[in-house]
């Protein structure tokens, strides 16, 4: 048997084809102006997008069937996009409005828990002029459901419904345009767990079809379109038309109109406040705020926003895992190597990236102060009373992120 035996031999090897132009063409945007030229961050671009590549068939085919819905980790510590945090856990079901669906499983103990139902993904964002993010970013949410309002038997286990007749609790509407059911979990304390999931749709009573060439060709084609796209708008089209993120040019601060005021945020839970910095080997930023009440993260970001190695280095804190200053301000220090204080946030060495502040369930804003040092100087520029920590302890805490995050992922 050879090529063209079959009738859809050419138009499979035409997909493939071109599928592997969008890929070679992706790799082009590494080397885009937001990228540092420089060795580390090239590469971190290159992995950005072989690691993408290895969930974009995962998003265009394995779980596309909305007749047989599965829960997709959308970010993991091998697999990051779209301005994910070290601290949260995404996962994405695609679904159909015309169907209803059940949610079965276990709450677990993490602080912040979320389900929100997605429609449609319109060509550009209502009243805004901006056009939408490539696939699957860009829909709107249609409902969302937090944990306090998830009922819960005394173990944790619940029931979710999505679509079909209204029910008193744990429901969500859903509507012709519906697509997609996206879950994000927030951590705080390293010893909470995270929750079990599973998804069904109701009335589920054959085996899931096998693909036939029409549908590869339209995954290779979706699969394209999504790592072409991802590269292309990661991190420009928030730079161009976010107002909730910072412009790249205003390095090392958080504009003060911008202090975690986004009303698109709050109607996901969230109140948000991004910089870009840039940082040189002798150089240290420390960023300065006001501890306050509620369950914020900051956490750092590549040059393509996406989370830098949450496995095993500090590069995230919580109001949990975080010591505050005599005076009442949280001091976070970013530099590439450990400067001996427990708030570090370890830039890997980069030149450049991104800091994202998040504060989940709060409309509370504040105010962040950065100063940037040389790493000579820093332990003058801090209070004397600053938590330090051994090389020891700095081991036991990163074995205890470790952990952790094992955990969460199930690794």
């Amino acid at each position: 048997m050879a090529f063209g035996d079959c009738p859809d031999d050419g138009a499979l090897r035409h997909a493939w084809g071109r599928f592997c132009e969008r890929l070679r063409e992706s790799g082009d945007e590494v080397f885009k102006e937001f990228n540092p030229a420089n060795p580390l961050q090239r590469a971190d671009a290159f992995r950005f997008l072989t690691q993408n590549l290895g969930q974009a068939f995962d998003l265009a085919l394995e779980t596309r069937d909305t007749r047989y819905p599965m829960l997709h980790a959308f970010c993991t510590p091998t697999r990051k996009l779209g301005g994910d945090a070290a601290d949260f856990t995404y996962r994405q079901a695609w679904i159909d409005g015309r169907h209803v669906y059940r949610i079965s499983g276990n709450s677990g103990s993490a602080r912040f828990l979320n389900f929100t139902v997605q429609g449609p993904r319109p060509a550009m964002q209502p009243g805004t002029g901006w056009p939408s993010l490539h696939e699957p970013f860009g829909d709107i949410p249609e409902a969302n459901l937090f944990k306090h309002q998830l009922e819960t038997a005394p173990d944790g286990s619940f029931e979710l419904w999505l679509g079909g007749e209204k029910r008193d609790t744990n429901w969500l509407p859903t509507t012709p345009g519906t697509r997609k059911l996206f879950v994000r979990q927030g951590f705080d304390s390293w010893d909470e767990t995270p929750a079990q999931l599973s998804i069904e749709r109701v009335g589920m009573a054959a085996p899931r079809p096998l693909p036939t060439p029409e549908t590869m060709v339209e995954a290779m084609a979706w699969a394209g379109d999504f790592l072409a796209g991802m590269m292309h708008d990661w991190p420009d089209h928030p730079y161009r038309y976010s107002g909730g993120v910072v412009d790249p040019a205003c390095l090392n601060q958080f504009p003060p109109e911008r202090s975690a005021s986004s009303a698109d945020d709050a109607r996901r839970g969230r109140l948000a406040a991004h910089m870009c910095w840039a940082l040189a080997p002798d150089e240290v930023l420390i960023v300065e705020f006001e501890t306050h009440d509620g369950f914020w993260m900051v956490s750092l970001g590549g040059a393509f926003m996406n989370s830098m190695d949450y496995l095993y280095r500090p590069v995230s804190y919580t109001p949990a895992r975080t010591r505050v200053d005599s005076d009442s301000t949280v001091r976070l220090i970013l530099c590439a190597d450990d400067p001996g204080y427990h708030n570090w946030l370890d830039t890997q060495g980069f030149a450049a990236g991104n800091l994202t502040y998040r504060n989940l369930m709060s409309t509370a804003t504040t105010t962040f102060r950065t100063r940037l040092v040389k790493r000579a100087d820093l332990a003058s520029a801090l209070p004397s009373g600053s938590v330090r920590v051994t090389p020891q302890e700095r081991v036991a805490q990163l074995h205890t992120r470790f952990d952790s995050i094992r955990r969460r992922y199930a690794l």
